[in-house]
């Protein structure tokens, strides 16, 4: 995997992504080669439901994009795979049936997709990988640098237990679904930082990443290891750090061990205000979404010195090699930082984060 710097500032939104392509062109450039005009139609494909990111940002965000790069006269069309790889497949045929322009598609099984990817591909449609690398001939990838995420939460979590940390120290290791080849990246990143300082005592990969099969994995590991025993959990995201908790608590664990997660779900802000959960990763959603919209309606039109710049890093999947990518770079998201990150974004205010219910604890944390 090839990484180069990303030129967009995470607490900042108001940089247009084609303004930062090392070759300074624009959506107007003179360069272009254009192959269809601003009544574009670009299908979008997202995974599931379980993670509120996906229809509560992702796509409204792409949405807008596509408006604004096309004068409001191109379009999107959305369907969600609901966790289900045939369904999803089912919708991305009739997206090429109905000959959309383009397809960003977030695949919720990378391998299982690969075959309607080369329909895509024969139909003359090209298809951008959005979030998740999917198999299959992907004209382009879009997402965040997802070994730096595993990165972020595996030394985050070992700082978590300070000085006193020792290799004795046992932890739970609650990781994504196979099926998403995100989950191996994060797995590998975090793997590289608690290797060697801790012990991995119990290990679970999460089919769908489902937060109920995270929820009886917890259980079966407190009982394994003892519930005073555990000195910290890694959780792969906020969904399952929150099932996780719900075991702990459930289990009599009354001192929470610190839990990692990813994501920065409102719910996962404010456990993280309370102290519930550590940390969670943020991944400026806004900067992926933004991005993955102007390579789609650069692709289509043919701005290719546009969408060169705007694909400067390149990445391998097991079916093709040196594809076209932007890894957009995440940071770790705790009590500490939280006005810097997603409020300063705008992705929460204050106000949403500090309900009556956690008014005391955001007071506490000087959050206001």
């Amino acid at each position: 995997m090839r990484r180069t710097a990303i030129c967009v500032a995470v607490s900042s939104m108001a940089l247009s992504l084609s303004a930062c392509g090392a070759l300074g062109v624009s959506g107007d450039s003179a360069d272009a080669t254009p192959t269809k005009g601003d009544d574009v139609t670009v299908g979008v494909l997202m995974p599931e439901r379980t993670n509120s990111r996906y229809e509560e940002f992702d796509y409204p965000i792409i949405q807008k994009k596509v408006a604004e790069l096309t004068d409001k006269k191109g379009n999107t069309v959305y369907a969600n795979g609901e966790a289900d790889a045939a369904k999803q497949a089912t919708q991305m045929e009739k997206m090429i049936s109905d000959k959309v322009d383009v397809i960003l598609l977030d695949a919720v099984d990378s391998k299982k997709i690969a075959s309607t990817v080369k329909k895509a591909k024969d139909a003359g449609i090209p298809v951008i990988a959005y979030d998740r690398l999917a198999e299959g001939p992907i004209d382009a990838y879009v997402s965040f640098d997802n070994e730096l995420v595993g990165e972020v939460q595996g030394r985050t979590l070992v700082e978590s237990l300070g000085s006193d940390i020792d290799t004795s120290d046992k932890i739970v290791m609650i990781n994504g679904s196979p099926s998403d080849p995100n989950a191996g990246q994060f797995k590998a990143g975090a793997l590289s930082e608690i290797n060697g300082k801790v012990t991995i005592s119990e290990t679970y990969d999460v089919d769908g990443w489902k937060p109920e099969i995270a929820k009886k994995d917890m259980a079966e590991a407190i009982k394994s290891i003892g519930k005073d025993n555990i000195a910290a959990v890694y959780s792969a995201n906020d969904a399952m750090a929150e099932t996780a908790i719900e075991a702990m608590e459930e289990a009599g664990i009354t001192d929470l061990p610190p839990i990692t997660g990813q994501d920065a779900e409102l719910s996962a802000v404010q456990r993280i205000v309370t102290g519930e959960q550590y940390m969670s990763v943020y991944k400026s959603y806004p900067l992926e979404a933004e991005a993955a919209a102007e390579m789609a309606v650069a692709k289509v039109q043919g701005k290719d010195i546009l969408f060169d710049s705007l694909t400067q890093d390149s990445v391998d999947s097991p079916t093709d090699k040196g594809i076209p990518a932007q890894l957009v770079t995440v940071s770790a998201l705790t009590q500490a930082n939280i006005k810097s990150t997603v409020v300063a974004d705008g992705i929460y205010t204050v106000d949403q984060i500090c309900t009556a219910k956690y008014a005391a604890a955001c007071a506490a944390i000087k959050l206001k």
